[in-house]
């Protein structure tokens, strides 16, 4: 079968999306599959131009396709009569951001007729795939909730587990993965601003602006962490990464709202280390339990010192939690065989 995935694209922007398509493709091959992937150029600023992307999407003509496996805004826009949509997202500033104000829609009735555009867009698109998954529950309630369809949740496999061996704790709490607002690396500098002098932090990952790497250095250098901190902000060779992972003493991933488990945490949980996350992430809370597999706390400065605080505390008790996080997800029984049939039903 030559099935083609479909996803978007952002000049010099690699992150969890890319990741999941790239995998994708080649467990499609290992099973036998022809697949290609097709990145489709996506711009959200100024939000006045995302019709014409969106038209653009869909006056897409395929041919020789067999299946289509599309992802997310406005890349499932396209056309095809036999469609399978693995939803990472919708384009969440016409939805639940609009309605929190978090949204780069205009304001008053330029913004109210660009969301109603992208919603009944959306509702044309969803109404004639053949199958939806959402990456997570998440997803799932958020698609239900403002769009009235429902979906099969299809969780991400890991994409490399090997990698992941976990190893004895260092002396440092790692954050990794794209740096930007959304993903609050700066919430974790002002945490560790109030935390214990012994707490340390390692932030790595490559910064989506130059802006995000900016403001993360000036925090260092405002709230006196140099002795504390260490940056790490570009691209990571894959094997880089997983020796922060794998020496970490916990793993910190805290974005807001977030659609899914999210790669650091699977990564993680893999490498048996124990997650901080907060009340507010979103999908990573099918993972971080508190207590359990880690801890969970207020996006406040203050509750998320005292989290952190924890892991050194007690070295026993965050390995224990690291255990639990790594039996948890091997029990979830997420592997990318099972993921590609489902997929090509």
């Amino acid at each position: 079968m030559k099935v083609l995935i479909v996803n978007n694209m952002a000049p010099f922007v690699w992150g969890g999306a890319e990741e999941l398509a790239a995998h994708l493709q080649k467990n499609l091959v290992i099973a036998g599959h022809q697949a290609e992937i097709l990145r489709i150029p996506f711009q959200w600023e100024p939000a006045a131009r995302i019709p014409s992307q969106m038209l653009m999407v869909r006056a897409f003509e395929l041919w020789n396709v067999d299946h289509v496996i599309a992802l997310k805004f406005p890349a499932y826009l396209i056309r095809h009569p036999k469609k399978t949509l693995w939803l990472l997202h919708q384009y969440r500033q016409a939805y639940d951001l609009y309605d929190t104000g978090q949204s780069n829609l205009p304001p008053g009735a330029a913004g109210l007729e660009l969301q109603t555009l992208i919603r009944h867009a959306d509702q044309e698109s969803f109404a004639e795939s053949r199958h939806i998954f959402s990456n997570s529950e998440v997803t799932r309630q958020r698609l239900l909730k403002y769009n009235g369809f429902d979906a099969e949740v299809l969780l991400p496999p890991i994409n490399d587990p090997e990698l992941f061996p976990g190893g004895e704790p260092g002396d440092y709490i790692f954050a990794g993965g794209r740096v930007n607002g959304m993903k609050r690396q700066h919430l974790l500098l002002e945490a560790l601003a109030q935390a214990d002098k012994r707490v340390k932090l390692l932030i790595a990952g490559p910064p989506d602006r130059p802006d995000d790497a900016a403001s993360l250095r000036e925090a260092v250098e405002r709230f006196g962490l140099a002795d504390r901190v260490r940056l790490d902000l570009r691209f990571l060779p894959r094997e880089v990464y997983a020796g922060y992972v794998n020496r970490a003493a916990a793993v910190a991933y805290l974005p807001y709202d977030e659609d899914s488990l999210g790669y650091v945490a699977m990564e993680a949980a893999t490498a048996a280390k124990a997650l901080i996350t907060t009340a507010d992430s979103g999908g990573i809370l099918g993972l971080v339990k508190q207590e359990y597999t880690g801890w969970v706390a207020h996006p406040s400065a203050d509750d998320l010192a005292r989290a952190m605080e924890a892991v050194f505390e007690n070295a026993a008790r965050a390995k224990m939690y690291g255990q639990s996080a790594r039996a948890l997800w091997e029990n979830m029984k997420i592997n990318w065989p099972d993921t590609v049939e489902a997929l090509l039903r």
